[in-house]
């Protein structure tokens, strides 16, 4: 049996652990929150080394892109260097493949006809794959880059001009302390639900990371679809109740949880049996289409 671990700085209330069956091999999956706490993050990661078959990094990236160049985070770094035998990663491997692949999904099967409609995207510099995705779908872009992650209120609209401001803001954010421009421990429980109300409202589907999506999620999203990676039953709960008519998670329901993209990375990569740097768009395209993965698709307003 394979063990993937999620090593997380975000919150303790959101630990799972599940067990599931993969092309006949058995694998314990477990999420582990620290609450913020960078330095227990680390002694995690340094006593389960060697003992577990991946790491996921949780509630942070090791990366962030511009254009063609990745910049490593700096509060990440410390994270990624404690596994010296056990491969870690961060989920950016299946951003790219996996992600990509569920838009084009949901528009093929015709679960959403995406022509049109306006998609508010936390985080394009996060989720390049899936936006440029919707883009080529025909969807209109609301970019909120800017917005859930450096506090500017100014949405932006255009792939080119997040391309061409990466250059220039990835550099600098990349240094910043974390907790800074995404929410860690308790943060992650808090929601400003006024702030930016009226993107949320202008759109037609809300995607990106959850906890950026939570971060200012108004009290009501009548009829809206989400489309995001990791959700507790108490999440879907939540935004059920708040009118949310469709939930799509890009990676699969398993025992009532989708984990994060760092967690299906870790699953792939444990599969494989290589290092994460060793593994190619093409390893995860193959490996992808030989489980069969489908993304959760939720109507939860029937």
């Amino acid at each position: 049996m394979k063990r993937v671990v999620s090593i997380s700085i975000g919150s303790s209330t959101r630990n799972k652990t599940a067990e599931v069956e993969i092309l006949g091999e058995k694998f314990i999956i477990e999420r582990i929150g620290t609450d913020g706490d960078l330095k227990k993050a680390i002694e995690l990661i340094k006593e389960l080394d060697g003992k577990v078959d991946a790491f996921g990094m949780g509630g942070i990236d090791l990366y962030l892109s511009a254009g063609n160049k990745r910049y490593i985070i700096k509060d990440a770094l410390p994270l990624k260097n404690a596994a010296k035998i056990t491969p870690i990663v961060d989920g950016s491997g299946l951003k790219n493949t996996l992600e990509r692949k569920v838009i084009k999904y949901i528009q093929k099967k015709g679960i959403v006809d995406l022509k049109g409609k306006k998609v508010l995207m936390t985080s394009v510099m996060d989720r390049f794959g899936m936006a440029q995705a919707f883009y080529e779908e025909g969807a209109r872009l609301i970019i909120g880059d800017l917005m859930f992650a450096l506090n500017i209120p100014i949405p932006l609209h255009s792939l080119k001009v997040v391309y061409f401001l990466s250059f220039i803001i990835v550099p600098i954010v990349v240094r910043l302390p974390f907790e800074m421009i995404y929410p860690t421990g308790d943060k992650q429980l808090k929601i400003d639900s006024k702030k930016y109300e009226r993107f949320y409202k202008e759109a037609d589907i809300i995607a990106g990371d959850f906890l950026f999506i939570k971060k200012y999620m108004p009290e009501r999203l009548d009829g809206k679809i989400i489309v995001t990676n990791t959700v507790t039953q108490e999440d879907v709960e939540m935004i059920k109740e708040r009118g949310v008519e469709l939930l799509i998670t890009t990676t699969p329901n398993i025992n009532g949880r989708s984990f994060g993209t760092n967690v299906m990375e870790g699953v792939l990569v444990a599969i494989a049996g290589k290092k994460q740097e060793e593994m190619t768009p093409q390893d995860y395209d193959e490996l992808l289409d030989k489980i069969g993965f489908e993304p959760r698709i939720e109507y939860l307003q029937k």
